[in-house]
């Protein structure tokens, strides 16, 4: 097996001396019951405050700055305003006279069971600052969503603060369910302060290296900023590093000044080619297992908003974690801020495509229905792998595992954590650790450039980790889907998956040189398509020719398989056709992104189509000539696809060694 020390290596000695004397021997369990509480005395502000590492998930509330529909993910309130509490901080909170407040909310809820699961944490104890008068009351939940009321206590300390501890042992939790508590007031307000869901275990100090790459420098500052803003969060935080592979440098960008101030000496920003995610999430990986002293490494995507605490959660669960375990990060929607996009995700070998794992919840808005409300959202969910949205990997991980691999963009997340998962480190999707970033159903990336590294990539996986009879499976789709776009006049699209099939069939030699040339071949290779030609809107091209109402019977989706065979048929020898002289300068109809399915663009010589996220539309007008072309290239490609699978499989499972060792990424990185 290929070395994994890195050619110079200089911090590798000295940091794994300090791992060594970080760990510590698993400290005795509490007593098993269902909870208990104390309530300790009278006390100033800060006082008997845990120590750091100990805390597991600190209660916050939202920042100043942020959008009003994201207080549904840190408070559960009562629709009157009036009955609404006063955030005072990010760590404080007044709850008015005669109210009802609950903390069963998406960052404030404890989510017990994967605890229970993953680490070697027994028991959790909530503690927090009070003033005022009030009552508080601590829940827990079943996997099913059914509440069970474990222990309250009146709170009447108007003047001063007084510290509550609440212990509750998470023996029940194997399967699913949440800890909480709600605040109750009667004719007085009540404070909250520096609350903490925290455990009485010794756990080791650890430090993480918090790294993005980017492209998109703007977004990029204003997560650093973020990321920045919280001491406690920096207390962990050894170092930032920034692969900047964008035309704009992110040093030259509005807002990185104050960024950089924040994060003082600790940012790193490493100016490099445009490799890719891959490569640049390779960089902070190298960077932070071969070049520092961090027992932790965490990618965050560059086009996100960012929740600090979220850096804390996973620091402190991959430290109580009762085997190294990859952490990774939900995906919340940055475009509605108060929905959870996905929850966690799986790998399915036997087709070798990503999907929702079992059970999991996708599109929830905690606005609309929160956590209480929600028993879908209580059984614990078992993930594959994990988006590098945001994830956190041991050192240890990366050190056995290797680097990623030289994909560019697209399926490296998930193929790093089956190959560590073959390792024995599997991935755990932590609720409460979470980002919100752009869901990819507002991408064109099924059929854009990226669609040549979707295929590419997704075939490189199925030979790494798929069974053998996976090409029978990805043959068919793969006609299907060919025949698909084609219908749909993508030509652009089939073009690079064709062009993707053949690289990969290709072999994995030139996988590292791709990290340079495939992006500018592929763009080169779609920009004489019509589909790939985007202008603002329809109002840049002429207005259509056909009535509108001729669409609607063919904007039903064919379910039943004779009906969707008798409608591809015809959609077939449609496109065999010579199109109409008038659909070449006006296309037939404007068609929204949600309406340009097969069934329809089929059936058309020409369209206008937008684009997913609405941004731009493309005039696409049918070409039988090509569709011919483009149709038996693909055969002939699948065709052969299906006879060499065997050799393919062997031969990039003979590479993988290299691909991923620091040697072969230093070079790269070397490279100017």
């Amino acid at each position: 097996m290929t070395d994994r020390t890195a050619p110079e290596d200089p911090g590798a000695a000295k940091a794994a001396s300090k791992r060594a004397a970080t760990r510590t021997a698993p400290a005795k369990g509490p007593a098993v019951g269902e909870s208990k509480i104390s309530d300790a005395t009278s006390m100033r502000a800060g006082t008997g405050a845990v120590a750091a590492e100990q805390v597991l998930q600190r209660i916050v509330f939202p920042r100043g700055e942020d959008p009003l529909d994201v207080r549904a993910l840190y408070l559960d309130e009562p629709e009157a305003r009036s009955s609404a509490a006063t955030v005072l901080s990010r760590r404080s909170l007044k709850v008015p006279a005669n109210s009802k407040i609950s903390l069963a909310s998406y960052f404030n809820a404890f989510p017990a069971s994967y605890w229970k699961r993953w680490t070697k944490v027994e028991e959790v104890v909530l503690r927090l600052k009070v003033k005022g008068a009030g009552r508080l009351d601590v829940y827990r939940s079943k996997p099913n969503g059914d509440s069970v009321h474990l222990q309250g206590a009146p709170v009447s300390s108007p003047k001063s603060w007084k510290s509550l501890e609440f212990r509750v042992a998470l023996t029940p939790f194997e399967d699913g369910g949440w800890i909480w508590f709600d605040v109750f007031t009667n004719d007085a307000a009540l404070e909250i302060d520096e609350g903490s869901w925290t455990t009485d275990l010794e756990l080791p100090k650890q430090q993480v290296v918090v790294g993005t790459t980017t492209i998109r420098p703007a977004d990029c500052v204003l997560a650093l900023q973020t990321l920045g803003e919280d001491p406690q969060v920096m207390d962990v935080v050894e170092r930032v590093i920034v692969a900047d592979q964008g035309p704009q440098k992110i040093r030259d960008t509005e807002g990185f000044d104050l960024a950089a101030q924040r994060l003082g000496d600790k940012l790193q920003v490493i100016e490099q080619a445009n490799l890719g995610g891959s490569g640049g999430f390779t960089r902070v990986m190298y960077e932070g297992v071969y070049h520092s002293d961090a027992e932790q490494v965490m990618v965050i995507d560059d086009d996100i908003a960012l929740e600090p605490d979220g850096v804390l959660r996973a620091n402190a669960f991959a430290r109580a974690a009762s085997q190294p375990v990859i952490v990774g990060g939900q995906m919340l929607n940055l475009q509605a801020r108060s929905r959870l996009h996905t929850m966690g995700e799986v790998v399915d070998l036997g087709g070798a495509m990503w999907r929702a794992a079992p059970g999991a919840v996708t599109d929830h808005d905690f606005a609309k229905k929160p956590l209480r409300k929600s028993p879908k959202l209580h059984p614990r969910i078992h993930s594959t792998y994990n988006g590098w949205w945001m994830c956190l990997f041991p050192r240890e991980v990366i050190e056995e595992t290797g680097l990623p691999l030289p994909l560019f963009i697209k399926w490296d997340d998930a193929e790093y954590s089956l190959r560590a998962g073959g390792h024995g480190y599997p991935t755990v999707t932590l609720p409460g650790a979470a980002i919100w970033h752009m869901p990819w159903t507002d991408k064109n990336d099924a059929t854009d450039w990226t669609a040549y590294f979707h295929t590419r990539n997704r075939l490189i996986l199925a030979a790494l980790h798929s069974p053998e009879d996976v090409k029978t499976g990805i043959v068919k789709q793969g006609l299907k889907l060919t025949l698909r776009h084609l219908l749909s006049m993508e030509y652009s699209t089939v073009a690079v998956q064709q062009r993707a099939i053949e690289d990969f069939m290709a072999g994995p030699e030139g996988l590292f040189e791709s990290l340079r040339t495939a992006l500018p071949e592929v763009r080169g290779l779609r920009k004489d398509y019509d589909d790939a030609r985007t202008l603002p809107s329809a109002r840049e091209f002429p207005q259509p020719f056909a009535d509108p109402v001729m669409a609607e019977g063919l904007l039903k989706p064919p379910v039943n398989p004779a009906v969707i065979a008798a409608r591809a048929s015809k959609a077939l020898l449609h496109n065999l056709k010579e199109p109409s002289g008038e659909a070449s300068d006006r296309p037939q109809l404007n068609v929204p992104a949600a309406s340009a399915r097969w069934f329809l663009l089929g059936n058309l010589d020409s369209a206008t189509v937008s684009n997913a996220d609405g941004s731009g539309v493309a005039f696409r007008r049918r070409d039988p000539e090509e569709f011919r072309r483009l149709g038996l290239r693909a055969m002939a490609n699948y065709k052969k696809l299906g006879q060499e699978w065997s050799r393919l499989r062997a031969a990039y499972r003979a590479a993988l060694p290299e691909l991923t060792s620091a040697e072969s990424w230093k070079q790269v990185f070397d490279q100017k």
